[in-house]
């Protein structure tokens, strides 16, 4: 824990404490990656706008289906609107989201040879994507940096106190500013991971954290250790993650396909 309100922390002092959390998280989560299972850019695209406002296992559960159907651009871009939207249905909001994936094929195809653009100025111009998609796709399919701001990743920063802003642009700019641009992709993937295994919006898992003794919020959710492991989740509380093809090193159990009954 940071000391009380004696003194407030210098720029300093908070980077120094901000890089020591990434380093402890890289080794709490050395495998952490992506959540959501793709094969080539554009699956992790059209993944991507898919997990708007559901979880990335819904997703994984849904694109199998999607992407045998539709496997290119060229063929979403031609797919009967209605049996798009039957098929991604279980994501939510599949109509907006069904409008989007008719888009953004059509402007692969028709702007981009078929092809996911590696450059982050032409995938923003696609219909759906915005800067959070965007970085997600260059930075796991195209290993080019970047930082994802998604619900987790600000609820954290901001938790810890590395800034004060909701707008994800002025977010990422300032996290920027802190970790070397090396560091973004794995940064952003780790704090997206704790987020979701142990520092949970409503009931974040404080006796069971690694970091609480550089966390500004310890003491906001459960402190007795017992009690906090129950509140743990994925892996580390014993159930499978979001993947259904999780990377070799994933220590955890893949998770079951849609419709498949829940795993003991």
């Amino acid at each position: 824990m940071t000391a009380g309100a004696a003194k407030p922390e210098s720029r300093l002092a908070m980077v120094r404490r901000a890089r020591r959390i990434n380093r402890e998280l890289a080794e709490v989560y050395p495998y952490a990656h992506p959540e959501l299972d793709f094969r080539n850019p554009f699956e992790l695209l059209v993944a991507t706008v898919l997990s708007a406002q559901t979880t990335d296992l819904r997703v994984n559960q849904t694109t199998p289906a999607l992407f045998a159907k539709y496997p290119t651009p060229e063929d979403m871009a031609a797919a009967v609107p209605e049996e798009l939207e039957e098929i991604i249905r279980p994501t939510g909001f599949f109509r907006a989201k069904a409008r989007s994936l008719l888009g953004l094929s059509a402007a692969l195809r028709d702007d981009f040879g078929g092809t996911v653009p590696g450059r982050l100025e032409d995938l923003v111009t696609l219909p759906g994507v915005g800067r959070k998609t965007a970085h997600v796709v260059l930075g796991n399919a195209f290993g080019r940096p970047g930082i994802t701001v998604d619900t987790h990743f600000g609820r954290l920063v901001r938790r810890w106190k590395w800034t004060a802003q909701e707008d994800p642009e002025k977010v990422e700019a300032e996290i920027g500013a802190i970790f070397p641009k090396s560091e973004w992709t794995m940064l952003s993937h780790r704090v997206i991971f704790h987020g979701r295994r142990i520092c949970h919006a409503r009931r974040p898992a404080c006796g069971a954290c690694p970091i609480a003794p550089l966390c500004p919020a310890y003491g906001e959710g459960e402190t007795d250790p017992e009690k906090a492991k129950k509140l743990l989740k994925y892996e580390m509380g014993g159930q499978p993650g979001q993947r259904l093809s999780p990377p070799p090193d994933y220590p955890g159990r893949p998770a079951a396909p849609l419709g498949a009954a829940a795993a003991d």
